[in-house]
């Protein structure tokens, strides 16, 4: 009977332990990722950087290709718990904006080092795996489209279209390719001054 009531138990801890496993890969391939490129990373490189044996990560992803999608995903999930926990609670659309630029920048400036990929390797996708990430990447930038539409009927953004949110992404992540930490300015510095540059003056 005791042996019987361990076989559960062990089988939860063998899951849980494959599932951090599979975690750490994700961590390791996000960075080699965002470090060597997609293209320049191994298999091998991604089992070294987590002491597994070359074939291992293949147990949990089918394909290098397959871990690039997870790890999108999982810098993707991330960014937008920690945005969405960002402007819980807060009423005033122009506080909402001042969250939501400063969590984006943590993000891919500090945080979770999987989203930078999603900048960097965009193309390396296949067409199916693309498809899966937008899924995701709609969610995260659904946060913002109900603050913009508030800020321009406030008359403090002058539009709150795609267009208008392309641009405002487009400048933000482009900060990865120059920011450094130590450099001057803090990453709220950084994000006080893209603020003050997207946002007009009150009438």
């Amino acid at each position: 009977m005791a042996r019987s009531e361990k076989k559960p138990a062990a089988r939860k801890a063998a899951a849980a332990d494959e599932g951090n496993r599979r975690a750490e890969l994700i961590r390791a391939a996000g960075r080699l990722f965002v470090d060597k490129g997609f293209d320049a990373t191994t298999i091998r490189d991604i089992a070294d950087a987590v002491g597994m044996r070359s074939g291992s990560p293949f147990y949990h992803f089918k394909s290098k290709q397959d871990m690039l999608k997870a790890v999108m995903i999982e810098g993707l999930t991330a960014a937008l718990e920690a945005q969405q926990a960002a402007v819980a609670g807060l009423k005033d659309p122009e506080e909402k904006f001042r969250a939501l630029v400063k969590s984006h920048l943590r993000i891919i400036l500090e945080d979770h080092t999987e989203f930078p990929v999603l900048l960097y390797e965009w193309r390396a996708l296949s067409d199916e795996s693309r498809a899966e990430v937008i899924a995701v990447k709609d969610r995260y930038e659904a946060v913002w489209q109900p603050v913009l539409r508030e800020l321009k009927k406030a008359g403090r953004l002058n539009d709150d279209g795609k267009v208008a949110r392309l641009l405002l992404f487009g400048a933000l992540n482009w900060v990865v390719q120059w920011y450094r930490p130590g450099g001057g300015m803090s990453i709220e510095q950084v994000a006080e001054r893209a603020i003050d540059l997207f946002l007009c003056d009150k009438d």
